[in-house]
């Protein structure tokens, strides 16, 4: 993939970053697997705001991903690599041999054309998708299951990957994207690469209106409010507002939120990388 830095020639395209989405190769999706998708505008079932600064944007439809992988032992075919408006990754659709159709995460490198395959016995190559006892160790990885059969739900989004360190008894070691080290169950699966559309984090819109194509709205600073309205509020002149917290009081920059006594911390070999 590759970027495109436009020309200032007006205010909202001097800083613009695009993508030239030069490895689309079809423009209009699978109609067979397309379902509407409502927006919320950030309200709960009985209108009340729960989610602030969402709202707007254009419309979409939700293309139905295949996140399970559980067509075992049936060739397919790459038919074409697609834009999704609803993630940052490119999805690619699948026609099997036997004619079904699906989506699936695209990852780096696949091309039209390419047959991959999913299931037991089968090479670790770009697409396939393997359980994590059949996949070699150093392998980059992308979505991951935790539990056998759920379908993956890690390292999803654009550019990401997560790497298989090492198998211990019925438990793999995956480092993820987060810097995170977490055993997981052999028998989940994941597929072999890193997800493709890895220059996402570099886009940038160039202007506010475009947020609003996304269904953003303006969001406005703590430190601009009243002391009624957010902990960081109010103060004389251009006060900073003092410790960062959330509007709850929750503080930020680096209080840790995750529970001591949760679940899962029993499979978390090495905590994630701290930005301290």
């Amino acid at each position: 993939m590759a970027v495109r830095k436009l020309k200032p020639v007006t205010p909202g395209q001097r800083h613009k970053i695009v993508s030239n989405f030069d490895e689309i190769t079809k423009s209009s999706p699978e109609k067979s697997l397309l379902k509407p998708l409502k927006k919320s505008g950030g309200r709960n079932s009985a209108g009340k705001m729960t989610m602030r600064y969402i709202g707007g944007g254009h419309k979409k439809r939700y293309r139905v991903i295949d996140f399970t992988r559980d067509k075992d032992g049936v060739e397919a075919t790459v038919h074409s690599i697609e834009y999704d408006p609803n993630r940052t990754a490119r999805i690619a659709l699948l026609i099997y041999a036997d004619g079904e159709k699906r989506y699936i995460l695209a990852p780096n490198g696949l091309k039209v054309g390419q047959r991959i395959r999913s299931g037991k016995g089968i090479a670790p190559e770009v697409g396939n998708a393997l359980t994590l006892g059949e996949i070699p160790l150093g392998t980059l990885i992308h979505n991951i299951e935790l539990h056998p059969g759920q379908g993956g739900i890690l390292a999803r989004s654009a550019g990401s990957f997560a790497q298989l360190t090492s198998r211990d008894g019925k438990y793999a070691i995956v480092k993820l994207p987060s810097g995170e080290s977490r055993m997981v169950l052999t028998a989940c699966k994941a597929t072999i690469g890193s997800v493709s559309n890895s220059d996402h984090q570099i886009l940038r819109s160039g202007k506010a209106g475009r947020k609003r194509w996304l269904g953003r709205r303006p969001r406005v600073r703590g430190v601009a409010m009243n002391p009624v309205d957010h902990p960081m509020g109010g103060g004389e002149g251009r006060a900073s507002g003092g410790h960062p917290r959330s509007r709850n009081g929750v503080p930020a920059k680096g209080f840790k939120t995750r529970s001591r006594n949760k679940a899962s911390n029993k499979y978390i070999v090495e905590k994630r990388k701290s930005n301290k």
